[in-house]
């Protein structure tokens, strides 16, 4: 079963089509990145596989639900850290992911007992009691990503997680999200437009004008078009490229 399966989805704000007839599936327990421009559809693609905007046209099926038809089932196995920060600043982080916990309906023990692991998980134990706004960005993303996994979800979704940060903690961001895919097999969507944020062997999905001009391994789409991402990339989102 694949982590993530999108059909022929399309969507458009009044004469702007923001996606167009996109098709692709996400291996499970993998780290694939979606790449493009600033403005090529990627806050509107998590903003769909989020349920933030109905599908207008096409099928998303999230671990092999439906999310048209059963929405629960489907956002149930998602987790998702958007671009702005959801946190609310002035309550500490474990306030944070008890409201969090409460919205998912779970029960107090229970709650607690998540809270730990991910708390642990993500080296933030010792930060529990603290306000978030006394955090620097890249814990604040690491509560994030605590938040969304509270409720075990079989897909991460992060949209431009790593906007705003320095260079060392986008990079220890990126490589801590990396880790939860090879340790806990849980399944990632990274959307970046930054290229340094990919490796070699990343699924890499490359979305350009609300169109998906390339997918496959990252080396591989390389090879083909030029040899470096740099180069790749710069083929594959002039005005001119098509798939």
């Amino acid at each position: 079963m694949s982590a993530l399966q999108v059909t022929d989805v399309s969507f458009s704000y009044g004469a702007r089509q923001a996606l167009e007839t996109l098709t692709f599936s996400l291996e499970a327990g993998r780290f694939s990145a979606l790449l493009g421009p600033n403005g090529a559809g990627k806050s509107t693609l998590i903003a769909l596989l989020s349920r933030l905007y109905d599908l207008q046209q096409g099928e998303i099926q999230v671990a092999g639900h439906c999310l048209r038809e059963h929405p629960g089932l489907a956002l149930a196995q998602l987790g998702v850290v958007f671009q702005q920060s959801t946190l609310d600043l002035d309550l500490s982080v474990e306030q944070n992911l008890r409201y969090h916990a409460a919205l998912h309906g779970m029960a107090k023990a229970q709650a607690l007992t998540r809270i730990d692991a991910e708390l642990a998980r993500q080296q933030l134990s010792e930060r529990r009691h603290d306000k978030v706004r006394d955090l620097n960005g890249g814990h604040r993303r690491r509560v994030e990503i605590a938040r969304a996994l509270l409720h075990q979800p079989h897909l991460l979704l992060l949209d431009e997680a790593s906007v705003g940060l320095d260079p060392a903690s986008r990079q220890a961001l990126n490589q801590h999200v990396r880790r939860l895919c090879r340790e806990e097999g849980l399944s990632v969507l990274w959307t970046t437009h930054l290229l340094d944020e990919v490796q070699d062997d990343d699924q890499l999905l490359i979305l350009n004008k609300g169109r998906l001009v390339a997918q496959g391994d990252s080396a591989t789409l390389c090879a083909a078009h030029g040899g470096s991402l740099t180069q790749a990339f710069a083929h594959l989102t002039e005005p001119e490229a098509r798939p």
